[in-house]
């Protein structure tokens, strides 16, 4: 019964995390797009025939800043999900099954602790620009959008890094996330 809770709720994690992974990555795409597309303009008006109709986008840094906050923080759910964050493994083969668990729990604890210093100052960040009613400058967008966007994927990272911890402390170890697999190079790489 309990191996089958933690079955479901690997799943369920599982499809949230990559979900928040894809849409940061869509967000990705259109901030590239966005980043093309003002670039093409700031180029095509140097041309005097065009000047007239094309220029960069107004607000384009702003937009990106914006967006990279949301991405960013949509990304890191699926990496530590997936173990695709850097880790040191030089002493994993010579400690016992034992001091390697301790130091996976070790591990999963630190990120939590991470995860939930991120979403606190993001969301205290959201509360004073909201406070104070600060605005970017060309756009005059609210800034608090900005650190709301990040702090969802904060709290979502926050609630994978909790789950993950639980997973690692009370699953058995078929319920534990696989580790990303290093890709297949021809030859055996380098």
């Amino acid at each position: 019964m309990i191996a089958s809770f933690f079955q479901r709720l690997m799943e369920w994690t599982n499809r949230l995390a990559l979900g928040s992974a894809l849409a940061g990555g869509l967000v990705l795409l259109l901030l590239v797009l966005l980043t093309v597309l003002s670039i093409l303009g700031r180029e095509l008006a140097a041309l005097s025939f065009l000047s007239d109709l094309v220029g960069p986008i107004p607000g384009d840094y702003e937009l990106i800043e914006l967006g990279m906050g949301f991405a960013i923080f949509a990304f890191l759910p699926w990496a530590h999900w997936t173990n695709g964050h850097a880790s040191v493994d030089l002493l994993k083969p010579y400690f016992g099954r034992l001091l390697n668990r301790l130091a996976e729990i070790a591990r999963d604890l630190l990120m939590f602790i991470i995860a939930v210093l991120f979403m606190r100052q993001l969301w205290l960040g959201m509360l004073d620009k909201q406070s104070y009613d600060e605005t970017s400058f060309i756009l005059q967008i609210p800034l608090w959008w900005g650190y709301a966007a990040a702090s969802a994927g904060a709290a979502l990272f926050t609630l994978i890094a909790l789950i993950k911890l639980s997973v690692t402390c009370f699953g058995t170890q078929a319920d534990a996330p696989t580790e990303t697999a290093e890709p297949d190079v021809p030859g055996g790489g380098i």
